[in-house]
């Protein structure tokens, strides 16, 4: 196939990436053929799963408002994927133009479209790093040049640890981020779990091996234990379209299909 201008060199065009499946699952435009022949195949097994992403990126939007309206400034944003409209610069900055990003992905193809889209914003910026290698994020000169540890931070860990094996550690490269974080700093996590799901479910999750990011799912304890002893923020680790829904006066019917829970906490 041909390469488009935003794909860089080096990206195979043959395989699937997680990264565009989900640019999918939300309605991008940033994704190939390959990537869209996989999705359709997950959404046979589990057709609420473009919902769910769409739920994962609107519990960032939700997230992101409310650390802006509370004070917070700079954002890490690892596992960022591919950049569709609402990303936590332009909900953050709309709010606060002094706001600072720094995005982070392991997708080369996500970083390339991150870099083209940010270019000329001096404020968000995007590496190409593994957030289980997270020295190497917090050593990155970007990262140093627009974020200040010494101060409070909100870290965005949204639909990305599901992608961290558990040979790779990923409770202890969020220990190590959380560890460097003033004082007043904020973590939110969205994670796939199995808790509650169909057989179908776990079925679809073996498609994302083809992937070169396979899902890891796991449960509520596990994923409540990812926050430390930070204080987490009613209303607790809970099932997406649970955590500060928009309308919360409407009712919510069966929660646990969204395949993921949701959290936000406070370093106090």
């Amino acid at each position: 196939m041909t390469r488009p201008s935003w794909a860089p060199e080096g990206i195979d065009l043959d395989r699937p990436s997680a990264s565009r499946v989900y640019d999918y699952f939300v309605g991008g435009m940033h994704n190939f053929e390959i990537d869209r022949e996989l999705a359709q195949m997950i959404e046979k097994f589990t057709p609420n799963v473009a919902e769910t992403m769409r739920a994962n990126r609107d519990l960032l939007r939700r997230c992101v408002r409310i650390l802006t309206d509370a004070g917070i400034d700079q954002f890490l944003d690892l596992g960022s994927g591919i950049p569709t409209v609402g990303n936590v610069h332009e909900v953050a900055q709309a709010r606060n133009p002094r706001a600072r990003v720094v995005y982070v992905d392991i997708d080369p193809v996500a970083v390339a479209h991150s870099q083209a889209i940010l270019d000329g914003n001096p404020l968000a910026t995007v590496i190409h790093a593994d957030m289980a290698q997270p020295d190497s994020i917090l050593d990155d000169p970007e990262v140093k040049r627009l974020l200040d540890f010494e101060r409070p931070i909100a870290v965005l860990l949204l639909g990305v640890l599901h992608f961290v094996p558990d040979e790779a550690d990923p409770a202890g490269a969020v220990a190590r981020l959380l560890e460097v974080c003033a004082p007043g700093s904020y973590v939110a996590i969205t994670h796939a779990t199995a808790d509650g799901q169909p057989a179908e479910v776990l079925e679809a999750q073996k498609l994302s091996g083809r992937t070169s990011t396979e899902i890891v799912l796991r449960g509520h304890d596990e994923i409540a234990t990812y926050f430390g002893d930070w204080t987490l923020l009613e209303p607790g680790l809970v099932q997406l379209p649970l955590w500060r829904p928009e309308n919360p006066d409407e009712a919510v019917e069966a929660p646990e299909r969204s395949g993921a829970y949701g959290g936000l906490a406070r370093k106090d």
